[in-house]
C-alpha cells in the first residue's frame, strides 16, 4: 500500500476533478502491474494497473490507495474491472465519500466473492487526497499558503524590494510545489506589482503548469500582464464579483482568460469563500497561494488555509520590511492559529516548513 501511494503522488496536480490514486497489483509475491490516475482523471489506477498486469491480474491480489469507483461515468466502474480481471483480494486504504461511490465500490467487490481489506494506511491515504475530500465535504478546495520570508518574518524590504529573499534551491522548490497543485492563485494587486508568470519553469516540466487564478475585487487585470499575454496557453481564470465584471472583461476574453463572476462579498470586497466555492464547482481540488500579505491575511482571517508551506531565509530584514502576513485582529491567545508540523527540510541555505493548520480560534468561533 505504500507503493500505491508513492503512484499516487504522482498524480497530484493532474489528476482533478478526480481524486489522486495508485494501485499495485501482486501475484505469488511479485508485482504484475502498477497504476496510478493519469492527467484530466482518467484512465484511473485501477485501469492502468490491470492493462500492464494483463492476465497476471487474475487471482492476484490489488492494493488500491481509494475506493474503487462504482458509478458509470465517461468510464465503466473500477469495481467491476477488478471484477472482470478476475482479482482475488482487493485492500483498500481509504473510502471515497462521493455520494455516487461511497461504500458501494466495496460492497460490489464483496458480492463477487472478492476478498476485500479496508482502511490500511488511511490516515496517509486521506492526507495524501485532502483536496479531493476537502472539495466533496466543504465545497472549497484544500488551501496551501505558500510564503518565502526572512528569519523575522518579513517579504520585502521597506521600499518594497522581494527578489530574492529566498536562494535558488528554495525557488526550484516553489515551482514543484505549483506543479502538485491544480491551481494557483495571486490577487490583482500582486499582478500589478510583480507582473508574475505563475508558470512551472522547471526543464521538462512545463506541461505541469497549475491553472492560473487571479482574485480581483476591482474588476480586472491589465491586458499587458504576462497572465493575459500567455492565457491562451496556460489557463488563466479571472475572478470577480458581479459588479465588477465589466471592466475590460471582452478584451480580457478576447486574450483568452476565463471572467467567473461571484456574488460581491460586502464592502468592495471579493467573497472568498464564494471564490474558492466557483473554484471546487470548476473541480480544482488543491489551490496554492502565493499572492502578497494582503491575500495570505484575508485567507488565515477567513478560515480556509489547511496547509503553510514556509520558506524562510537566513536573513533579518527588519521592523519597517514588509511583514508576512498584516493584522489578524488575533486578541487573546485562543484566537491565535495553531500549526502542527508535517515535514522540514534544508534547501540550499534556506529552510522549508510545511505545516497543517490545526486549530483556528476566530474562525471556530
Amino acid at each position: 500500500m505504500a507503493a500505491a501511494l508513492d503512484l499516487a503522488r504522482r498524480g497530484l496536480g493532474r489528476s482533478w476533478p478526480n481524486p489522486a490514486v495508485g494501485c499495485v497489483i501482486v501475484r505469488d509475491g511479485r508485482v504484475a502491474g502498477r497504476g496510478w490516475t493519469q492527467p484530466g482523471g482518467r484512465p484511473h489506477a485501477e485501469t492502468e494497473a490491470i492493462r500492464r498486469a494483463g492476465d497476471s491480474a487474475r487471482g492476484a491480489t490489488a492494493y488500491v490507495s481509494f475506493e474503487p469507483c462504482a458509478h458509470h461515468g465517461e468510464t465503466p466502474p473500477c469495481a467491476e474491472a477488478l471484477i472482470g480481471a478476475g482479482l482475488a483480494r482487493v485492500v483498500v486504504a481509504c473510502p471515497d465519500p462521493d455520494p455516487r461511490v461511497s461504500g458501494r465500490g466495496l460492497e460490489i467487490l464483496k458480492a463477487a466473492g472478492i476478498d476485500v481489506a479496508e482502511n490500511v494506511l488511511r490516515d496517509e491515504a486521506e492526507r495524501l487526497n485532502r483536496g479531493f475530500l476537502t472539495r466533496l465535504l466543504e465545497e472549497r478546495p484544500m488551501v496551501t499558503l505558500k510564503v518565502a520570508a526572512s528569519l523575522d518574518g518579513r517579504v520585502a524590504t521597506a521600499a518594497g524590494h522581494s527578489k530574492w529573499i529566498t536562494g535558488p534551491d528554495a525557488r526550484r522548490l516553489g515551482h514543484m510545489l505549483r506543479a502538485d497543485h491544480d491551481a494557483i492563485a495571486v490577487g490583482s494587486g500582486t499582478v500589478k506589482a510583480d507582473n508574475p508568470s505563475l508558470t512551472c519553469r522547471l526543464p521538462g516540466m512545463a506541461g505541469r503548469s497549475p491553472v492560473r487564478v487571479v482574485l480581483s475585487s476591482g474588476g480586472g487585470i491589465e491586458l499587458a500582464s504576462h497572465l493575459v499575454e500567455s492565457a491562451r496557453l496556460t489557463p488563466t481564470w479571472l475572478i470577480v464579483a458581479a459588479a465588477a465584471a465589466k471592466k475590460r472583461r471582452r478584451g480580457l476574453e478576447a486574450a483568452g482568460v476565463e471572467v467567473i463572476e461571484i456574488e460581491d462579498g460586502g464592502n468592495s470586497k471579493l467573497d472568498l469563500r464564494g471564490a474558492l466555492a466557483a473554484l471546487a464547482g470548476r473541480g480544482i481540488t488543491r489551490l496554492l497561494i502565493e499572492g502578497g500579505p494582503r491575500l495570505a491575511t484575508a485567507c488565515l482571517r477567513t478560515g480556509v488555509v489547511d496547509r503553510v508551506a514556509w520558506f524562510t531565509a537566513p536573513t533579518i530584514l527588519g521592523g519597517d520590511a514588509l511583514p508576512a502576513v498584516a493584522d489578524l485582529a488575533v486578541d487573546r491567545l485562543d484566537d491565535r492559529f495553531d500549526l502542527r508540523l508535517l515535514d522540514s527540510m534544508k534547501v540550499g541555505a534556506d529552510m522549508l516548513q510545511v505545516f497543517e493548520v490545526v486549530a483556528n480560534g476566530k474562525a471556530q468561533g
